[in-house]
C-alpha cells in the first residue's frame, strides 16, 4: 500500500510525534509498504491529493492531531485513517467531556472541576487538596502538576489559562497509576506505572529511568480494569487503537482518568510494551492498525 504518515505537528507534543511517526514509518517500510511522511502545514491537502495515498496512519498527538481537527479534513477528502474518527476524537481528547460520559456509565472517577476564564477559579472554590491541575485538552502530561493549597491552585490556573482554553482540577487519588492498551477491541495485559515522582508527569513519561513499568499478576484487578477500559472503548465509539488510563486507590477502588486515542509510539511507549507482552511485535502491530 501507498501510506502517508502524519508527524510533528503544532501542539506542545511535536517532538514526541515525531519519534514516533519515524517508529511507525520505518516498520511500514519494512512491511513492504510505500512510505511518505508528512508534518502538518497549511498545504497538507494539497500534498496528500497529489500522492493520493491508500490510507493515512495519523501519528499526530495532542492538538490538530488528537482533536478531530486532521480526521475532519480526511474525511472530507476521502482518504481513509487509522485511528478513531472525527467526533470520537474531538470528544476524548477533552478530558471534561471525557469524565462526564464515562460517569453515566456508572463508573467512578475522580471528583473534578473546570476553569474557562479566571472569575471562574474563584467563583467555584475548589476546597480538596491535594489536587491535580492540568490542561483539559493535552495530552502526555503536558502541564501536569500536583497543588496542596488554594494559592498554589489560583496561581497555577490563571498561569495556564493564558495559554491554553480549559483548565481541570481533579481530586488526587492516593494510590497505583495502571494503563490498558485497546487494539482492535482487545484489551491488551495491564500495565502498572511507577514514576520516580509523586506524579507521572512530562519528565516521568519521556526520561529513561524515571519510570518502572510492571505488568501485574492480580487477575482479578487485571480483569476488571480490561473489561471497563473495553467498555469506554464501545460507548465512545473508538476505533483501531487506544490507551485508557486509571487510578487505583490505597483501598482498591478504580478511577478512570482520561483517554489517549493516539497512544505515543517511541521506545518508552505504553501500548508497545503491552502489545510485546502479548506476543505482537512492534511490526506486527503497526500492520494491524493499518488492517
Amino acid at each position: 500500500m501507498k501510506i502517508v504518515v502524519l508527524m510533528g505537528g503544532k501542539s506542545s507534543e511535536r517532538e514526541i510525534s515525531l519519534k514516533t511517526g519515524k517508529a511507525v514509518a520505518k516498520a511500514l517500510r519494512e512491511l513492504g509498504h510505500k512510505v511518505y511522511g508528512l508534518d502538518l502545514s497549511s498545504d497538507l491537502p494539497c500534498k496528500l491529493l497529489e500522492i493520493n495515498p491508500d490510507k493515512v496512519f495519523i501519528a499526530l498527538h495532542g492538538k490538530f492531531g488528537e482533536d478531530g481537527t486532521v480526521q475532519g479534513m480526511l474525511e472530507i477528502l476521502e482518504i481513509p485513517y487509522t485511528g478513531s474518527d472525527t467526533i470520537a476524537s474531538a470528544v476524548s481528547i477533552d478530558k471534561d467531556f471525557t469524565k462526564r460520559i464515562v460517569k453515566t456509565l456508572g463508573i467512578n472517577t475522580p471528583d473534578w472541576e473546570v476553569f474557562i476564564e479566571e472569575r471562574d477559579i474563584e467563583e467555584k472554590n475548589w476546597s480538596k487538596f491535594p489536587a491535580i491541575v492540568k490542561p483539559a485538552r493535552e495530552g502526555s502530561s503536558v502541564g501536569i502538576r500536583l497543588i496542596k493549597t488554594k494559592e498554589e491552585l489560583e496561581e497555577y490556573s490563571r498561569e495556564l489559562l493564558k495559554k491554553v482554553d480549559k483548565v481541570i482540577v481533579e481530586e488526587f487519588i492516593e494510590g497505583r497509576d495502571l494503563t490498558v492498551g485497546i487494539l482492535k477491541g482487545e484489551a491488551l495485559p495491564v500495565i502498572e506505572i511507577k514514576p520516580k515522582k509523586k506524579i507521572y508527569d512530562y519528565e516521568c513519561k519521556y526520561t529513561k529511568g524515571m519510570s518502572e513499568y510492571i505488568f501485574i499478576n492480580e487477575e482479578n484487578l487485571s480483569k476488571k480494569l480490561q473489561e471497563i477500559a473495553k467498555k469506554i472503548y464501545k460507548y465512545l465509539s473508538l476505533k483501531d487503537f487506544a490507551r485508557i488510563d486509571f487510578r487505583v486507590s490505597n483501598k482498591g477502588d478504580i478511577y478512570f482518568l482520561e483517554i489517549n486515542t493516539i497512544p505515543g509510539m517511541t521506545e518508552l511507549s505504553l501500548l508497545p510494551m503491552a502489545a510485546k507482552e502479548k506476543g505482537i511485535d512492534f511490526k506486527e502491530l503497526i500492520n494491524i492498525i493499518i488492517s
